[in-house]
């Protein structure tokens, strides 16, 4: 491959790959020379739409085709990514479309009941959205009605032909390593999300890297559950198979019996995941109806993994290699294990430095840090947020407390933060709390994880209340306003909250009376 740019590996997959099937969604099969032309087109409806290199792009989609010519599209455009989590409410889109001055949305016109603009306008209210020049509304679940101000899929398609191929090829050759490939939101634990800035080589090196340590080729064929607004499903997912020649065979939502399916049908043998899926697919009734016999590889992380789930999903699934790993946006992947590991290994730890990683545990209280040219280039429009990440030597301080033995594996063992991990998705109760304060009633709040069976941990508040509220509203307040994963599941009322001198919330306390 030239550059390490996401316009070179996709042109060079077309080169390298070309007949293969690139990519898999129903009744859409692409092979590589065609996902590059589809990825022109979408490129150059862009451009049409007034779109620069350098603008940002927001994708509001779950896993579908359409989010991959989207977010590929933009990419050879020369434009900045900016996936949007498909569980965010109307309020939560609109905050992340104003702070990164969005030029164009994707976003999906209904998905799971909702019709997603509607409530991105409504939460815009009077001031609008106005440098949002362009919105795509996507088809998921049925033909959609007109909306005003908005294209439909098609439509935006066929505008490809109002710009020559030779423009966008002309923005694919300028796009450098070291521009801004993509900005990934992640919330902070100040209850304010931070936007990440990766560079396309950055992007293409902790995917090549992983795609290494599990040994992914073109032969193999690659079911992508996770989301792709998360650097799981779009850099490990995405990039991994443009760089491989591996077949991308997204789902939009997870249900058991359909993934059953998808690996029958289309023989996956690739099937990264919370370990949530692999208990599911294990425990399903219906198990033995589908031929789970092409699986090869899983990659799971996000919580603790039982080494008997481990085994389980080598002797039970039938994988011939489970891998765990460790990252988080600002890094992407910092630790995976290998190929030939054993179970306590890959249960027990996750993994050792990869893509140029240096791993330190610092500190008396043991926080992991990690240096090395993948750490991200910083914070967007938040010097501060990112020098207090970052140090003066380059270390990014995770916050999470881990040890190190002596071949280099690293165990996670606590968080400095309070962050929680629900259903695989990392949760800030600092967030939720910044959320509930807004609540006429709510005098005081703290919000801890607890755990739960099905989704590892959830949500539980403690509410100091001035009268007039009841579990139920509290918790209807927050499904209005906050992500499904990010509500809480149950609520406590309590006189007062257990503080330090320093008027810190002592959620140690809070957690012994969790149960």
């Amino acid at each position: 491959m030239g550059q390490a740019t996401i316009p070179a590996a996709l042109r060079d997959a077309a080169a390298r790959f070309g007949g293969s099937e690139a990519l898999v969604d129903g009744p859409v099969r692409l092979d590589f020379a065609g996902l590059l032309k589809r990825v022109q087109s979408v490129a150059r409806a862009f451009a049409a739409r007034g779109v620069q290199p350098g603008d940002r792009v927001a994708v509001n989609l779950p896993n579908t085709y359409h989010w991959v010519l989207a977010a590929l599209g933009a990419c050879y455009a020369g434009a900045t990514l900016v996936p949007v989590n498909t569980r965010f409410t109307g309020v939560e889109t609109v905050d992340l479309l104003r702070r990164s001055r969005a030029r164009a949305l994707v976003v999906a016109g209904d998905f799971l009941g909702a019709d997603r603009y509607a409530a991105i306008q409504e939460a815009a209210g009077d001031t609008g959205l106005p440098e949002l020049g362009t919105v795509v509304r996507v088809p998921i679940e049925g033909a959609l009605p007109a909306a005003a101000g908005a294209l439909d899929w098609a439509e935006f398609e066929a505008l490809a032909a109002n710009v020559p191929v030779s423009e966008v090829e002309a923005r694919a050759d300028a796009v450098s390593p070291e521009d801004v490939s993509d900005i990934l939101f992640t919330s902070g634990t100040t209850g304010r999300s931070k936007g990440v800035l990766s560079a396309h080589r950055q992007v293409i090196d902790v995917a090549a890297a992983w795609a290494e340590c599990g040994e992914v080729t073109e032969a193999d064929r690659y079911l992508v559950i996770n989301p792709f607004f998360h650097s799981f499903g779009y850099k490990a997912g995405i990039v991994v198979c443009l760089l491989t020649g591996a077949t991308l065979v997204p789902q939009a939502v997870f249900d058991v019996r359909a993934a059953r399916g998808l690996i029958q049908r289309e023989r996956i043998s690739v099937l990264p995941g919370a370990p949530t899926i692999f208990q599911s697919l294990i425990h399903d009734p219906a198990r033995t109806e589908h031929d789970l016999s092409s699986l090869r590889l899983a990659v799971t992380g996000a919580a603790t993994v039982p080494a008997a789930l481990v085994e389980r999903m080598r002797d039970v699934l039938g994988f011939e290699t489970v891998l765990t790993a460790y990252g988080l946006t600002e890094a992407v992947v910092v630790t995976m294990c290998r190929p030939g590991d054993d179970a306590a290994i890959v249960s027990g730890t996750s993994g050792r430095a990869t893509a140029g990683f240096e791993v330190a545990i610092q500190g008396e209280a043991g926080e992991v840090n990690v240096r090395g040219p993948n750490v991200m280039l910083g914070y967007l429009d938040d010097p501060g947020a990112t020098a207090q990440a970052v140090d003066g030597e380059g270390w990014l301080h995770t916050g999470d407390v881990g040890v190190l033995d002596a071949a280099g594996n690293l165990t996670i063992t606590d968080r400095l933060k309070d962050m929680y991990i629900c259903g695989g998705f990392n949760v800030y109760p600092a967030e939720v709390e910044r959320a509930l304060a807004e609540l006429s009633g709510v005098r005081d709040v703290a919000v801890i994880g607890v755990p739960d069976g099905r989704l590892g941990e959830v949500g539980k508040a403690f509410v100091v209340q001035a009268g007039g509220l009841t579990e139920e509203s509290v918790l209807a307040f927050c499904r209005k306003r906050l992500a499904n994963y990010k509500s809480p599941r149950s609520v406590t009322f309590v006189g007062e909250l257990p503080r330090n001198a320093s008027g810190k919330v002592l959620k140690r306390l809070l957690s012994e009376e969790k149960v």
